[in-house]
């Protein structure tokens, strides 16, 4: 069980760190810039998401300001993930955005090396409870790219149901690509 350190009331006035049994989710600053690179610099953790790969760290800069900007216009919370014995984080979760009392989206992403460890169902359920419990939320929604199989896996295994497909929902790269939909209510069993 995730337990938030932060008072809850105040999520906005402070960076919110949330720790895990083997992690911590912080906030993710100029300092994560080598981290984001290594993260976003991978075509793996790319290939399904829609950013090319990072090309340098200096790319980095332009989402760490993006994250930042976000949390101060109270509009999205973007943590590095981190293991609790390290400095640097391997992955990012969050919300893209929300609406108290309504619903919120999330995203995640962990460095290939990473993978297949239970790290992002780690921090997925804790920003899951963060987001019932500190920012009210009742629906949490991820959209998946068609034919990301790890993706849909976890989204299975931690509960979330398989709502249907958004036909031509994203648009990258000059292409359009079906995302699946995938929620789970504050109602719902977690696992």
């Amino acid at each position: 069980m995730s337990r938030v350190i932060e008072n809850r009331d105040l999520v906005f006035d402070k960076f919110p760190t949330i720790r895990t049994p083997h992690l911590e989710l912080v906030q993710i600053t100029e300092a994560h810039a080598e981290d984001l690179y290594k993260l976003f610099g991978d075509s793996n953790v790319t290939r399904f998401y829609n950013l090319a790969p990072l090309e340098s760290p200096v790319d980095s800069h332009r989402l760490i300001d993006h994250f930042r900007k976000r949390f101060e216009s109270k509009a999205a919370i973007r943590w590095g993930i981190r293991l609790n014995d390290r400095k640097d984080i391997i992955g990012t979760v969050g919300f893209n955005n929300f609406t108290p009392k309504h619903r919120a989206n999330i995203g995640y992403d962990l460095q290939y090396a990473y993978w297949n460890r239970g790290i992002c169902t780690e921090a997925l359920h804790a920003i899951i409870s963060f987001g019932f419990h500190a920012l009210n939320i009742n629906r949490i929604e991820s959209e998946v790219m068609e034919g990301n199989a790890s993706s849909i896996h976890l989204m299975h295994k931690i509960g979330f149901k398989h709502e249907g497909t958004l036909r031509d929902w994203m648009y990258w790269n000059n292409r359009h690509y079906d995302m699946l939909m995938f929620s789970l209510l504050r109602s719902d069993p977690h696992k």
